[in-house]
C-alpha cells in the first residue's frame, strides 16, 4: 500500500467515527429530553402562593427520593468495590507473591549492625579478633647442597683435572 492511499483511508474512517459520535450525541440529546417529558412534567407556575408551595414541597419529596436511591447506589458501588478489591487480594495471594531479585550491595559488618540496630547502638564488630593467631614455621635452608662457593669451584676444578689427565 502506498502512503498516499493509506492515509486517505485514515482519513475516510476518521470521517465516519466522526459521524457516529454526532449520531450518539444527538441520540443522548433526544433519550434525555423524552425521560424528562414522561419523568418530569412542566411545573404550573400559574396560581397563588399556596400552590406554588405546594409545588416546591412535591418538588423537594422528588428530590429526596432521588437522593435516597442515589445514596443507595453508592452504597452498593462501594460494596462492590470493596469485594472486587478482597478477590483481587486473593488471587495475588493464590498466585503467590513474586520475591524481586536482590541486589547485591557492599556493606561492612558495622555498617550492617548500624542499619540494623539504627544510629543509637555504636556497635564495633571486629571479626579479625576473635580469629586463631597461627604462627608460621620459617624453612630452613639446607646449606648442605649450596654450600661456600669456593668449595664448589675447587670441586670443578679437580673435575676438570680428571678430563685433562686421560
Amino acid at each position: 500500500m502506498t502512503m498516499s492511499l493509506l492515509f486517505v483511508l485514515q482519513s475516510l474512517i476518521l470521517q465516519i467515527a466522526l459521524n457516529w459520535i454526532e449520531e450518539e450525541k444527538k441520540e443522548k440529546v433526544a433519550t434525555k429530553e423524552a425521560y424528562m417529558r414522561d419523568n418530569c412534567p412542566a411545573p404550573e407556575m400559574s396560581g397563588d402562593q399556596a400552590a406554588l408551595m405546594e409545588v416546591c414541597k412535591k418538588l423537594q419529596a422528588l428530590i429526596d427520593k432521588v437522593d435516597e436511591e442515589r445514596y443507595d447506589a453508592e452504597a452498593k458501588v462501594q460494596k462492590a468495590d470493596k469485594e472486587i478489591e478482597d478477590l483481587k487480594i486473593k488471587v495475588v495471594d493464590l498466585r503467590g507473591v513474586k520475591k524481586p531479585a536482590l541486589k547485591k550491595v557492599r556493606m561492612s559488618a558495622d555498617s550492617m549492625l548500624q542499619a540494623l540496630l539504627g544510629s543509637k547502638h555504636k556497635v564495633t564488630m571486629d571479626l579479625r579478633s576473635n580469629l586463631k593467631q597461627v604462627k608460621k614455621e620459617v624453612k630452613e635452608e639446607t646449606t648442605d647442597t649450596v654450600g661456600d662457593w669456593r668449595k664448589n669451584i675447587e670441586d670443578k676444578a679437580d673435575r676438570k683435572k680428571m678430563f685433562e689427565t686421560s
